[in-house]
Order: C-alpha cells, then structure tokens, then sequence
C-alpha cells in the first residue's frame, strides 16, 4: 500500500493534535501520508523547549504548526483543562470533519475531550494499549480517549483484544505501529548526518542509554535515588548515556542528589536529544534502560537488549516474546540487568510499516460513508 493509492480529496479537512514529544514523532509519521486531505495542524505547546518541541520540527520536516496555544506546564487538571478550553475555539473557527489524536498525552486527551464536547468526530492514532495501572496518568488519558473516539487505529493485536473486551462504541481497526514507519525513514538519515557519537566521544557498543522521565519514576524522591544509584552501578561496567528531561534534572536538582552522579566520567549526561541524534545514539549503543514507552519499541525494532524500568507494560507483547524485559523499579538488580539477553527477534510483532496510509485511507472511506 503506498501513497499513491489513496484517492486525493481535499475537500477533507482533518485536525490533528499535538504538544508533547511522543506525539510529534506520531505526526511525523503520518503527515506524508495526510497529503490527501486539507491537514490542519494545532500544537498546544504542552512541550516547548527546544530539545522536546522545535527539534522535531526542524529534524523531521514537520512544518510549522497553523497553530500554537502555549499551554505549558502545569498540574495534569491544568493542562488538559486550558487544552480543551483553547483547542475549542480553534476547532470552533476550523471546522474540520474529524479530529486526530496520537497516544496518551494530556494533549491527546485535552484535544479529544475539545473535539467531542463541540460536536466534532475523533480518531484516535494508537489506541487500545492497557498497562492495567490506574495509577498512571497515561492509564487514565488513553481510557478515556478511547471511548470517545470514533475511529480507533491500534498497533497490535493486544490493543485490538483490549477494546473488543471493554466493548468501546467507536469503530476500530488494527493498522500496526506508526514508528515502525519513521524509524525506517529516519535511521538512515540519522546514520549519514548525524554526528552524536563524536560529540559525545563514544564508540558503538562501548555505552549503555537511559531515558527515565515518567512521573511515578522521577517524582518520588526514594524511586529516583533508587535509579541514580543503579546508573551509578552500571557505569562502573560500561560508559552510561543519560539524555535527561527536564523534568527528570528539575527534580535531581530540587531533592539534592546532584552529587549522585557528579564527577562520574563514565556518566555522560546532556540534554534531550532531537530524533536524529536520539536513534542514531540507540543503534550504537549495547542495551537501552527506560521508562518510555517509544524508546521501549524503537529498541525492539533496532534489536536492542530494552529494560522496561517499570512494573508493567502497555507493549506486552515485547515481554511476552522475550523482546524486553520488565524490571521493577523498587527492587533493582544490575546483575539481572547487565546479564539479561532478549529471545531471538521476531519480526512483525509491531506491524509491517504500513500503518501511516492504512490510517489515512481509512479515514478517508469513513469520512466518505458518514
């Protein structure tokens, strides 16, 4: 299925939603494939440095978006309550035919609550995944969306199954992973241009990388001196590379554990990287430690060893055949980690590539037929 087999109609004007680094990444993916439509792009500005907005634009050839709200930061109330308040009158003024959200953001989440109080139709991009852990707000963000959306695009049979069983009234089809699509495109790009290895002195194979930036990780001053203390471990085997989120240094700086890693040379912190750089320094890299839930498949699709630094998992079926392994942040072993190997890789769990034009063309007979 390509591009070209998709009947143009730009009569049609979609919305997409975006405003968190996760969610640019999925726009990326498939904004070739929305070529067919009038494609209207709002960004609430829930991410607004540079390293986890404009980055992405500039790396990824996302033009600019038509609009930015400038939302910010804030408690999870506040964010989702200014998005649905500003996307409104932006919704209000566009009139698309439907809305399109991507993941389990507080953008994702505020942009479908906007769209389906003023009367609009919601796809939601990435849907279906359960971590069955209430207490995580991505949990609760893409519960909801879910079961408000009309179209529901899910990436693994898993997510397909989770749905049917909560019985969810928009209609849903099984589409694969958006990334498998941009990994794809991008790794070459970030292997002829990227220059991150020799910025940051290292050799492939040589470093271990770790991302850690989910709240009920970074925000609980025991779980972080927890994570510093395994990172500090595991630099006394292999250099570590730590891209650190803001979030994740605000709050080393705030509880005093900033002497954790200090003066440590074989740890290597900076700040969040763009894609480019970021897949780049994976595909080199000996085993990835995170806590996201992207890293945690671009590993997968790289065939690198993942530990999933959580205790439980919306991408089960990365654990299930042996493609990551989950560890439980509150009992931390370097042993089992550093000696961990994944099963042999099997292909396909997360789709063929495909997913963009399958999306986009769905949309397109479902705007047709309605």
């Amino acid at each position: 299925m390509s591009n070209g087999e998709i009947f143009r109609d730009y009569s049609m004007k979609i919305l997409s939603i975006v405003g968190a680094r996760p969610n640019y990444i999925k726009l990326a993916a498939v904004y070739e494939a929305f070529k067919i439509f009038e494609h209207v792009v709002v960004d609430t500005g829930q991410h607004y440095d540079y390293e986890m907005n404009r980055v992405f634009h500039d790396q990824l050839n996302i033009p600019e978006p038509h609009y930015f709200l400038g939302v910010g930061s804030g408690s999870h109330g506040y964010q989702v309550g200014e998005i649905i308040k500003c996307a409104e009158e932006v919704l209000l003024r566009e009139k698309p035919v439907i809305v399109v959200v991507y993941g389990d953001t507080n953008s994702a989440l505020g942009g479908a609550l906007a769209a389906v109080k003023a009367g609009f139709k919601v796809a939601h991009v990435e849907a279906g995944l359960r971590s069955f852990d209430v207490n995580m707000p991505e949990e609760i963000n893409r519960r909801v969306i879910d079961h408000v959306s009309n179209l529901l695009f899910v990436p693994t049979k898993t997510a397909l199954n989770n749905l049917r069983n909560e019985n969810v009234p928009g209609i849903v089809h099984l589409v694969g992973d958006v990334h498998v699509y941009i990994l794809k495109k991008q790794l070459p790009i970030a292997e002829e241009r990227s220059n991150v290895l020799g910025r940051l002195g290292l050799r492939t194979h040589d470093y271990i990388l770790v991302t850690l930036h989910r709240a009920e990780n970074v925000d609980d001053p025991n779980r972080l001196v927890k994570f510093l203390r395994l990172i500090n471990k595991i630099s006394q085997y292999y250099k570590v590379v730590f891209p650190t989120h803001p979030r994740t240094r605000k709050n080393i700086s705030q509880f005093g554990l900033d002497s954790l890693l200090a003066k440590n040379e074989n740890i290597i912190l900076s700040q969040p990287l763009g894609y480019i750089d970021f897949i780049k320094l994976m595909n080199h890299s000996r085993m990835v430690l995170t806590d996201s839930g992207g890293v945690q498949r671009e590993a997968y699709l790289l065939r690198k060893p993942v530990i999933v630094l959580r205790k439980n998992t919306e991408w089960v079926e990365l654990v299930e055949h042996k493609q990551a392994l989950l560890c439980d942040p509150d009992n931390l072993d370097e042993n089992r980690i550093l000696n961990w190997k994944p099963g042999d890789y099997i292909e396909g769990l997360l789709g063929d590539g495909s997913a963009p034009w399958r999306i986009a063309e769905t949309i397109s007979l479902y705007l047709k037929h309605t």
